[in-house]
């Protein structure tokens, strides 16, 4: 016997179809519609018409949409899966370096059977946790997956449901945490027929569509669909953590915000679960009230990315000085981000126009709340040829960018293939079947980019294949030197952050930075980080003695009593 539900308050009737029969569903209070099947089970396919429309629809809950977005529902057990991770007790985000990855390019098959196969590699190189981009089921085979639709199932050329689980149960067999990168500000331009069933959506409209109803009529069911999504990621997949796409775009007046309330229900699943779950928040505002503890007054969330951080770093070792990049490029900015984790604090944005930001407590915020990266999908993909920091920088800088951020007061993070300095470019890219879609997709980023300078010619296709397939990484370069030599640098900088407590300190108020022409002294603890950007030799003096050098990123750098002489874009790791 099953019990088949769905939240359907405006219509006046809805019929369920099973095994190409239609029955006529039973209304019950709050909107609720029902009905019960003797004979369905696991595996069985579903759809519901609504009043007198013919079109089968996808559950807006399926948890299961083996033939696409627009095709029916299937029936999943999630108690059948052998779990092999009992061992596991979690992961927490303090003292983790994350690594996010694409499964769709991850590997050559691009699912998450394959991803598993490279897990070893991840291991190796010292990782604690995965951040999978979205994977929930999106329109056509290829996506970055922020188009998403149906909310609650794992993308079908993926591997669906238990793809997933197999994926998971792998990392935690490999002490590897998951986190799950989940979109809940917009639905994808095709397959969304969740809005079909009831007010999911408000009149608002955010970059990428229509917002969803947090604050209007019938809100309380459309949060508790995205509340209880939440859950069963972390539930039903045991998925470690999630990260929440662009928390700014989430439109919610109520006295109690959504996020918060997430934060609510998450720590009482931890609670029962026994193991940690963290949730991350990816957020324009920088506001540090996201990630301050409900006890202080906060929302509660664990940690937000700190594209600050990016720009800080991006910036000074490229140069580059454009759009929203405007205001950063300095050692005096890299300095305010290392000890304050952001740079826009209440102060004058010239790229918004206005003051942007509120300060962080350096005293009482611990630095681990803001992931930091030097490359991330955002960061390369919109650009408008995609091209990673690999393609402008020398590997000395690449070093040099790497050991900063490794020895920053936050929680660092990868982005696919970055510790080898892969040459591929992570591009936008679609694959939606219709036509016109794709042609509006297409024309949208070439105007986009045009706007900035940019030839239409020079801006790739989204929904050109060749796209999507520059975007795999190849790992056929780890039989090259060079590559194999930046990712064993990368293997001795990770061990070397966890190997020495100062460097992974999240103390923001114990972080001093002295800068000169080019060149930084970071001081952690014991332990002091000099880089040296410009291009010819410097010397920089140190508050201390050298007792001894941890770590190089290239030769020649000679220790003197009180200093340092650095070769051009080199840095050093020092004891004192």
């Amino acid at each position: 016997m099953t019990e088949f539900t769905v939240w359907a308050p405006e219509a006046n009737r809805v019929r369920l179809r099973v095994d190409d029969a239609d029955r006529e569903m039973t209304t019950r209070p709050g909107g609720w519609w029902w009905a019960e099947v003797p004979d369905a089970g696991p595996g069985t396919d579903y759809a519901f018409l609504l009043d007198d429309d013919e079109r089968a629809l996808p559950d807006p809950r399926s948890p299961w949409q083996p033939v696409g977005v627009h095709g029916p529902s299937r029936l999943y057990d999630h108690a059948a899966f052998g779990w092999r991770d009992q061992a596991w007790t979690g992961r927490q985000l303090p003292g983790s370096i994350l690594y996010e990855l694409h499964v769709g390019t991850f590997t050559p098959e691009g699912t998450f059977d394959a991803v598993i196969d490279r897990l070893d590699h991840l291991v190796d190189l010292g990782v604690d946790m995965i951040e999978l981009l979205p994977v929930n089921a999106f329109n056509g085979e290829h996506n970055w997956g922020y188009d998403g639709v149906c909310w609650y199932a794992p993308h079908h050329a993926y591997g669906g449901p238990d793809g997933l689980k197999r994926l998971v149960d792998a990392a935690h067999r490999r002490g590897l945490g998951v986190i799950l990168d989940v979109v809940y500000n917009h639905f994808g331009p095709s397959g969304a027929y969740a809005p079909l069933f009831g007010p999911y959506l408000a009149e608002g409209t955010n970059p990428w569509g229509r917002s969803v109803n947090l604050d209007g009529p019938h809100s309380d069911e459309v949060r508790r669909y995205i509340i209880d999504s939440v859950l069963m990621w972390l539930r039903d997949y045991h998925v470690d953590g999630l990260r929440l796409d662009a928390v700014h775009a989430l439109t919610d007046h109520r006295a109690v915000p959504l996020l918060e309330e997430l934060a609510v229900e998450v720590e009482s699943l931890a609670t029962h679960l026994g193991r940690p779950l963290s949730l991350i928040a990816e957020s324009d505002l920088n506001d540090p009230r996201l990630i301050t503890p409900r006890e202080a007054g906060g929302m509660g969330l664990h940690a937000q990315w700190n594209d600050d951080a990016h720009h800080a770093l991006h910036t000074l070792l490229t140069g580059e000085r454009q759009g929203y990049y405007a205001d950063f490029g300095s050692l005096e900015c890299l300095e305010t981000v290392l000890t304050g984790a952001f740079f826009h604090a209440g102060t004058w944005s010239s790229f918004r126009n206005r003051s942007h930001g509120r300060p962080v407590d350096r005293q009482r915020v611990p630095g681990h709340r803001f992931v930091a990266y030097l490359q991330n999908h955002d960061q390369i993909g919109n650009r408008a040829t995609g091209d990673r920091i690999s393609a402008t920088l020398s590997p000395a800088m690449l070093r040099v960018g790497a050991t900063l951020l490794m020895t920053a007061p936050f929680t660092p993070m990868l982005f696919m293939g970055e510790e080898w300095g892969t040459t591929t470019p992570w591009q936008f890219f679609t694959s939606h079947p219709e036509p016109e879609l794709a042609d509006a997709v297409a024309t949208g980023r070439r105007r986009e980019f045009a706007a900035h300078g940019w030839p239409p010619g020079d801006v790739p296709d989204p929904q050109d294949p060749q796209t999507f397939a520059r975007s795999r990484l190849d790992w056929a370069e780890l039989d090259k030197p060079a590559h194999r030599e930046m990712l064993e640098f990368h293997r001795r900088l990770i061990a070397l952050r966890k190997a020495r407590p100062d460097l992974s300190d999240p103390r923001l108020d114990l972080v001093d930075v002295r800068h000169g022409d080019r060149f930084l002294a970071v001081r952690r603890g014991e332990c002091v980080v000099v880089a040296n950007l410009a291009d010819k030799p410097q010397r920089v003096d140190l508050p201390g003695v050298v007792r001894q050098v941890l770590l190089t990123t290239g030769t020649g750098v000679t220790v003197m009593r009180d200093g340092v002489e650095l070769p051009a874009e080199t840095a050093a790791i020092v004891a004192l």
